[in-house]
């Protein structure tokens, strides 16, 4: 049986209070509540405060180029899809720069679990606005005040059509714990959206502000409900919070209908290493 130590890399070197930490623990946690070890479960980083848990996390894992952490999680879905595979990004990372492998991660229904840390700046290059930051968020690139509107990840996904959509907060172990381990067991493209207060560079997003704005989901809320669940995740248009699964569909995954490893996965199949007579072929 694993153990948090077992999954424990490095030292962090975030900022002392900083959401990550909560972050850190609940992954880790969640893992070992699966039952799994450090070598059965994928993970691929983005790029920033995030991205630095690669150091801090041992598992089979790669640091990604900034944006494209997704397309890495479904490459080595489709190479073993019998290992678990997390992505671990920012709001930046994840629905700036890779918002566009983002939006067909959902619509293919790619078998992968995409942990965000939504904390409305690009922390790590010192707190520049990041796309779920509040119309009129003052940063370095932005100082007076952003123009454009945020964008609703929770929405954006559900209606791309990812079949779980879930939200959880730093501040609250347990809940997110809950989330994570729910999203690697569902059979589909998990996404995780992480309420996370950056102490450094973002004064207005903090645990004091979330702890006012955010609510759990009643026990009696229908997940599965596909109007129900865009209506409530609109919500955090008028900074209203809800903590939970949000939406929780069910339709194949994309590698479920790929006959090519339907009773094998890719690493098991017999490869070509016969270049030579390949190469005389076209002689």
């Amino acid at each position: 049986m694993s153990t948090i130590q077992d999954f424990s890399g490095y030292n962090p070197t975030w900022c002392p209070g900083c959401g990550d930490f909560g972050i850190g623990i609940s992954i880790k946690q969640a893992l070992v509540q699966l039952g799994l070890d450090p070598s059965g479960v994928g993970v691929v980083f983005g790029i920033g405060c995030s991205g630095n848990m690669n150091d801090f996390l041992n598992a089979y894992a790669i640091h990604s180029l900034h944006g494209r952490a997704i397309p890495s999680a479904i490459g080595m879905r489709l190479a073993n899809h019998k290992l678990p595979i997390l992505a671990v990004v920012g709001d930046g990372d994840c629905y700036g720069e890779g918002g566009n492998h983002l939006l067909h991660a959902c619509r293919g229904n790619h078998d992968i679990t995409v942990i965000v840390h939504d904390n409305g700046v690009y922390g790590l290059t010192t707190g520049q606005v990041a796309p779920t930051a509040q119309k009129g968020f003052k940063s370095k690139s932005t100082p007076a005040g952003i123009i454009e509107t945020p964008i609703n990840p929770l929405s954006f996904a559900i209606t791309s059509g990812a079949t779980f959509v879930a939200q959880s907060f730093a501040g609250d172990a347990m809940h997110l714990v809950s989330m994570i381990k729910a999203g690697i067991t569902h059979k589909g493209f998990s996404l995780v959206n992480v309420l996370q207060p950056c102490v450094t560079f973002n004064k207005i997003n903090t645990y004091q502000y979330y702890l006012q704005h955010i609510y759990k989901l009643p026990a009696d809320y229908d997940k599965n409900d596909f109007t129900s669940a865009v209506n409530k995740s609109l919500e955090i248009n008028d900074e209203k919070f809800p903590l939970g699964i949000i939406y929780e569909g069910n339709r194949p995954s994309f590698e479920s209908q790929l006959p090519q490893i339907g009773e094998q996965t890719l690493i098991e199949k017999e490869r070509f290493v016969n270049f030579d007579k390949l190469e005389k072929s076209f002689i």
